[in-house]
């Protein structure tokens, strides 16, 4: 079979490793040229060719789009499987942005050890991808582009078709008669990515001939520009990532150019799974850097929050809603607390003579610790343990009756301490964040 597509094709399988490929299939034409495509090639099916179909749910069509994806890939002898998601339009990034997500969330739990998963994206959402980062402010890693191959999950995510233009998988498309999806949310203009392709590159290319082939000439040198400083930053981020506790040093991130500061931080948020900062964002953090002795600065943005905490950063899932009040008995099962956490008793088997009360902070609190000849304030204990800021105020207390008498497994009386004796166990709290 020839053709640009086959040819392509057939060369990028040549020059990777002999790995599982799995198709991320819409059932739009640019991954129904890529999956029809693939299945031509005896190469691509001796590599146990597979697809995987996201079916978000926001249209009233998109279960008829879920089973036209397992008709076509049935028709062409492919394994598919159907992942349906649910699209959390409360994240606080918009709908589109919320979707994406979800769907490379869904992908991710389903790609095998080992396996590409390849997606359809040409030069021309190469292009309209650049020109979106860079009226979002983005530097040389953002201008760069969407690599050729990443990592993803427990594989790589491989876009073998960077280098093709959209007309040359719709001529695919034709020229084999392929029946595809037609989202209406892609005709949206009100959609930024839309916007672009719909009415600012036409515009562009009628005065500019060469605009893709142009965008897609700096991104290269971006790329190249952002590798090299990769190199930096990496080695820089060794230096002052501590992966016992996950945190930064806040001073030496500081210190960085901001050609190094700006992707370090951004590397080690995704590594921990949450999203970047905007611009004005990252200069909030780097001015709370500066903050006096017993301040706590905290940086919030959807989906994450940065805290500022002897001398280091540390970033963390946004806090879940804590009812002050919440209470529960307890006698010394596991117990699942608000923030996540869990509250047992050491050895699991063991209960309490009688059940205590646990509560949350409300505000002066007081202990005396065994062993402590002064009564405490629950703050101050906070702050001589180094309790982390974002832990205290889910920190589980234990009431007998009117008394505080433990607080988690840091602090007991003496009548808890007797308590704990007559149980034969300990409490054990793991905090949710």
């Amino acid at each position: 079979m020839s053709g640009p597509l086959s040819r392509h094709l057939r060369d990028a399988l040549a020059s990777t490793a002999l790995v599982p490929l799995c198709v991320a299939f819409s059932g739009g034409p640019d991954s129904t040229a890529l999956l029809h495509a693939l299945a031509q090639l005896p190469e691509a099916r001796r590599r146990g060719l597979r697809a995987l179909h996201v079916d978000h749910g926001l249209h009233p069509a998109s279960a008829a789009w879920a089973r036209h994806a397992e008709r076509f890939c049935a028709a062409l002898e492919v394994p598919c499987e159907v992942l349906r998601v649910q699209v959390d339009g409360d994240r606080g990034t918009g709908v589109e942005a919320a979707a994406r997500h979800a769907r490379y969330a869904a992908l991710a739990t389903r790609l095998r050890a080992g396996e590409y998963l390849l997606l359809g994206h040409h030069r021309d959402d190469q292009a309209e991808t650049v020109l979106l980062k860079l009226l979002r402010g983005a530097g040389p890693e953002g201008l760069g582009g969407m690599r050729v191959l990443r990592p993803f999950s427990r594989g790589q995510l491989w876009r073998p078709l960077l280098t093709l233009s959209r007309q040359q998988l719709r001529d695919y498309v034709a020229a084999h008669r392929l029946e595809c999806i037609d989202d209406p949310s892609n005709a949206d203009t009100r959609l930024p990515r839309n916007q672009l392709r719909h009415e600012i590159l036409p515009r562009l290319a009628q005065h500019w001939p060469q605009t893709v082939e142009s965008i897609l000439h700096s991104a290269a040198l971006c790329r190249a520009a952002a590798d090299a400083l990769r190199l930096q930053w990496l080695a820089a981020f060794d230096a002052l990532h501590d992966p016992a506790s996950g945190s930064l040093d806040a001073a030496g991130w500081l210190a960085l150019l901001p050609a190094l500061r700006e992707p370090l931080l951004d590397h080690w948020l995704h590594a921990r799974g949450l999203p970047a900062p905007t611009t004005a964002q990252r200069r909030q953090i780097e001015r709370q850097c500066g903050a006096r002795a017993g301040q706590l600065p905290c940086v919030r943005w959807a989906g994450a929050e940065l805290h500022i905490w002897k001398g280091r950063l540390w970033a963390l899932p946004p806090a879940p809603a804590i009812d002050a009040d919440w209470q529960a008995p307890w006698h010394g099962e596991p117990l699942a607390l608000p923030d996540g956490g869990e509250l047992a008793l050491d050895p699991l088997d063991a209960r309490l003579g009688a059940p205590l009360q646990l509560r949350l902070r409300r505000g002066g609190e007081r202990i005396k610790p065994t062993g402590d000849a002064h009564t405490r304030e629950l703050r101050d204990l906070f702050q001589q343990s180094q309790l982390p800021p974002w832990q205290r105020q889910a920190c589980p207390l234990l009431y007998a009756g009117d008394e505080l008498v433990a607080v988690a497994d840091r602090w007991a009386s003496a009548r808890g301490a007797a308590i704990f004796r007559q149980a034969g166990a300990l409490p054990r709290w793991r905090a949710g964040r």
